[in-house]
């Protein structure tokens, strides 16, 4: 399990924080359980909040798709060069190399 980064337990303490305030002053409870069963409630969604923070890096989708994208070659196609003027005709995939993907390279996109 990876650990949590800042941005979570940030996220995750805040609305603790908060929400436990803000449940309180809505239900105006004085009784010791009632504090109890808000408390909890507050410790559960700020857990939920410090679960679903993203993590650093590209999103959750593209993660996958990225992992998927740098264990296969991809093929790209080379430009054409004209038709020889003979009819002997080559087959459209025969111009296909593969290409190593740059994963080394940096991105501007994040």
């Amino acid at each position: 399990m990876p650990r949590p980064t800042p941005a979570q337990f940030a996220y995750g303490s805040a609305t603790v924080v908060f929400s436990t305030f803000a449940m309180l002053l809505l239900t105006q409870t004085r009784s010791g359980l009632g504090v109890a069963v808000i408390a909890v409630a507050g410790l559960a969604l700020g857990l939920l909040v410090a679960v679903t923070v993203p993590m650093p890096g590209t999103p959750r989708a593209g993660r996958a798709a990225a992992a998927r994208t740098n264990r296969r070659t991809v093929l790209v196609r080379a430009p054409r060069a004209p038709a020889p003027a003979a009819p002997a005709a080559t087959p459209a995939h025969a111009h296909a190399e593969p290409v190593e993907p740059r994963v080394s390279q940096h991105s501007l996109h994040g």
